[in-house]
């Protein structure tokens, strides 16, 4: 009897992760997408932004980084920005946009090469800063896309050679999102360290060049973790007159605008030693354009968001903080996921059987509340060891085997195990001599 109370359990317990199976396989044919206005609202959260949205204290200012935005400047006047900083002395200057002509080499479908003057500037400010690193993107052509070959990549976007070759590094700025492509609504939590092209080199991050540019030691560190993906440690955002009275927004890098770079309005100490980094922040600090904007944890509205919170380069601020700050993010590797779901799986299971042999009339009130109970208590212990220990434990898998676990228990006993015991009836009459 223990034997085969024990053979049902792990009977039924696979037979929970066959349905779960399949229920996957049928969503991934999304025909219901056109009637499930809820779940799109929904399908961009992660329970684990409840920490960086309303759980965590303010970190404070981070000190060693600095974002200065470029908006709609030519070359010739980010020369001049980049001339300007630099005579402050920063350690590592990062430039978060490219200066290339992809359209053609010529002035009608590239603007830009029209100041001959202002190239050079810019070019001769790379050079005499000496500790420019310059942002890169990983991509695919045609014939590779055309494979679905995934992430992998044979093709790299540059700045053109007269800046590049006098740049100290070079790093691509491609973040990791869900974006079909590039004007869609883009959610970014994670990023990836470094990426190997088809030719076997090894690319690393725009924002890993930088930190590895300011703190080798602890950048070799980060690296040394070997993750493929790493979940970002969000700090906290730039300036916004429009939030700058919202008690969740977390102001945590200096920010300078255009004016305040020309004008110099700042302090020396703002920008010696420093990460600073040249991006796109609207055409003035405040500005609510969407161009390289993303959404992120630290959004305001976690479901049905109105507009996305963060500009690209202030991400990469991030990543830089959370590198030089040795804060990460460790994650659950996926046969934990399922080694965790299954076991559970099996002690419930057994629970349930327990019940349903003893107290047959009570089994579904009782199931269905220990049902309830567990993944609110699952639920709660994710986000709290998130909160705690900066572990992000997927439990996706563990949710859906819980709440499944009590009506297929009857399904497997109702009709699985009655099917199964008449055809062996069948069986053994069939084989009896007439």
């Amino acid at each position: 009897m223990k034997k085969g109370f024990w053979i049902d359990v792990l009977l039924a317990t696979l037979f929970v992760f066959f349905l779960m199976w399949g229920i996957f396989r049928i969503t991934q044919l999304n025909f219901f997408n056109a009637f499930d206005s809820i779940g799109k609202a929904l399908s961009d959260v992660d329970l684990t932004d409840y920490v960086f949205w309303g759980l965590r204290k303010d970190p404070g200012v981070d000190e060693s980084i600095v974002v200065v935005n470029i908006g709609n400047l030519s070359r010739r006047e980010i020369a001049q920005q980049i001339s300007i900083i630099s005579k402050y002395e920063p350690r590592v200057i990062g430039l978060d946009m490219f200066f290339d002509c992809p359209a053609g080499r010529d002035t009608v479908s590239c603007p830009q090469l029209k100041d001959v003057f202002g190239n050079q500037m810019l070019s001769y400010v790379i050079r005499e800063a000496g500790n420019v690193v310059l942002a890169t993107k990983l991509e695919q052509t045609d014939s590779l896309a055309a494979m679905n070959t995934g992430e992998v990549f044979d093709s790299l976007k540059r700045s053109d050679p007269m800046f590049r070759d006098y740049a100290l590094a070079e790093g691509f700025a491609n973040l990791d999102t869900d974006a079909a492509y590039q004007d869609d609504v883009k959610t970014c939590r994670s990023f990836n360290p470094q990426m190997p092209m088809l030719n076997g080199r090894m690319h690393r991050a725009f924002a890993v060049e930088l930190a590895m540019h300011y703190d080798s030691i602890a950048t070799t560190r980060f690296l040394k973790r070997n993750n493929f993906t790493e979940v970002i440690n969000f700090r906290g955002n730039v300036f916004d007159r429009f939030e700058q009275n919202n008690p969740r927004y977390r102001n945590v890098f200096y920010v300078l605008d255009v004016d305040d770079v020309f004008n110099e309005n700042f302090t020396p100490e703002t920008i010696k030693d420093k990460v600073v980094i040249f991006g796109y922040l609207g055409a003035e600090l405040g500005d609510p354009s969407w161009t390289d904007r993303f959404y992120t944890p630290l959004n305001q509205v976690l479901a049905g968001k109105s507009n996305p919170d963060m500009f690209g380069v202030v991400i990469h601020a991030n990543i830089v903080s959370m590198i030089l700050h040795g804060e990460y993010i460790n994650s659950m590797p996926d046969w934990g996921e399922i080694l965790m779901g299954f076991v559970l799986c099996v002690l419930n299971m057994a629970l349930f059987l327990k019940i349903m042999y003893r107290l047959p009339d009570w089994y579904d009130g009782i199931t269905k509340l220990i049902q309830v109970i567990e993944i609110f208590l699952f639920t709660v212990l994710m986000v709290l060891v998130f909160h705690w220990f900066n572990l992000k434990m997927d439990m996706g898998i563990t949710l859906a085997a819980i709440a499944l676990a009590g009506d297929t228990l009857e399904v497997y006993a109702g009709v699985v195990k009655n099917t199964f015991i008449r055809l062996k009836q069948r069986v053994v009459l069939a084989r009896r001599p007439a």
